[in-house]
């Protein structure tokens, strides 16, 4: 009744931050490759100290094998329907993905739903834990705002959760799931990871939750409103999802 929370250690906190900042990289690094980077780094940590702080991170490497998401036995699995299918229009497929967002003196979870045509945050939500909620929260406010004629996502217990594939059912959006150890099936939403982390994450060194929140909310209003993507020809996402409609 009266425990508390013990916080994570300096060497803890150091490698948690440095795991995110390999894997942003390296995506297709898993536990071993890992270990030898950190390693060389001059932190002194073991294979299965890796694998746990990954597995807590919420993060694998793209190979098959164990996954920090793994899927909870007996869960529901989707085939992935992307194959060699073109994204036409905005709505066509979203995507949805959580990652480790890194503080001074801890970490948080950011998960997001993105449009793949337009790469349009639909909606994101941020927590710091890795429980259900704050996932069903932007889901829900996406399907608000919008239905996909596909959800894609990874095998994750938050994704193949009677929960949540009932909120995305009732919509009648089909639900995809990438091969296991595949993140690169979600490449759009990698990719809005690497421009997160890099463009504000790692600049800011945020102190609290409160002001993580705060810079990422500016963020993500700046990346979909003012922020020109090469790949939709210099336009923002959110005039190319506008646009569209």
């Amino acid at each position: 009744m009266y425990y508390q929370p013990v916080p994570p250690t300096p060497k803890e906190l150091l490698v948690k931050h440095l795991i995110d900042e390999i894997y942003t990289k390296y995506p297709f690094f898993g536990s071993r490759r890992m270990t030898v980077v950190v390693k060389a780094r001059g932190l002194a940590v073991n294979r299965k100290r890796i694998q746990r702080y990954m597995g807590e991170m919420g993060i694998a490497g793209i190979h098959p094998g164990r996954n920090l998401s793994k899927a909870i036995q007996g869960s529901h699995r989707f085939p992935y329907l992307l194959r060699d299918v073109s994204i036409t229009h905005p709505n066509h497929v979203w995507g949805i993905d959580i990652t480790y967002i890194r503080l001074r003196h801890g970490w948080m979870y950011l998960v997001a739903v993105l449009d793949w045509f337009s790469r349009y945050v639909v909606s994101w939500e941020l927590d710091q834990t890795l429980e259900m909620p704050f996932v069903l929260e932007a889901v829900e406010r996406a399907l608000g705002a919008a239905t996909p004629e596909i959800f894609n996502s990874d095998q994750g217990s938050h994704f193949t959760s009677p929960k949540y594939l009932a909120l995305v059912q009732r919509t009648g959006a089909k639900i995809s799931m990438d091969g296991r150890g595949r993140a690169m099936d979600n490449i759009f939403t990698e990719r809005l990871w690497r421009s997160v982390k890099y463009e504000e994450v790692y600049l800011k060194d945020y102190e609290s939750p409160k002001e993580a929140r705060r810079g990422l909310a500016g963020y993500l209003e700046f990346y979909n409103r003012h922020r020109p993507h090469q790949s939709l020809g210099y336009k923002t996402p959110e005039a190319v999802y506008l646009s569209r409609q």
